[in-house]
């Protein structure tokens, strides 16, 4: 019994690890680059999510080697802001931009930057462990249509359905 309880939690707890199959980690990722603010242009909405605008990424350094992860949106609806704070780890080698992040005790998700401005990092493709969660992050609140075109044809390339985007306002 013990034995099926631990197989059981193992699996439930690395359940949102992995990615989509088409969806391959940055190599090559410089995390001191990564760090900082992003505004969040696109994303596939989802629960813990819905209804915020004005979304923000912050990301800074543990003191244990990990990202603090500062989540940030507005909630019109109410008139207020909506803050989460989590911490994030490299499931492999520092230089695969494949993380697990968690804002809620032992639960980690996938975090898989799969695309990138590898030169200045001013965007990056982001996905999840799964074709329900995706994001466009950039380090302006607003990109130039072009690189939302390539977000979309990328991002279909790899079986996301792009018809469900939305773009949160951003001030």
């Amino acid at each position: 019994m013990k034995k099926t309880l631990l197989i059981l939690s193992t699996l439930l707890l690395s359940a949102c690890l992995g990615m989509p199959e088409r969806v391959k980690p940055v190599l090559g990722f410089e995390l001191n680059k990564y760090l900082g603010k992003w505004y969040e242009v696109a994303r596939l909405d989802h629960s813990f999510e819905e209804g915020l605008s004005q979304v923000t990424a912050e990301y800074s350094l543990r003191d244990d080697g990990g990202v603090l992860v500062v989540n940030r949106g507005f909630f019109a609806e109410d008139n207020i802001w909506k803050e989460a704070e989590g911490k994030a780890y490299f499931v492999n080698a520092d230089t695969e931009a494949y993380l697990k992040v968690s804002f809620f005790g032992p639960f980690y998700g996938s975090y898989v930057v799969f695309e990138l401005d590898h030169d200045d990092y001013q965007y990056a493709f982001i996905s999840g462990p799964n074709h329900k969660y995706l994001w466009l992050l950039s380090r302006t609140p607003t990109v130039k249509p072009e690189l939302i075109e390539k977000f979309k044809r990328m991002s279909a390339d790899r079986g996301f359905d792009t018809t469900k985007l939305i773009f949160p306002e951003q001030k």
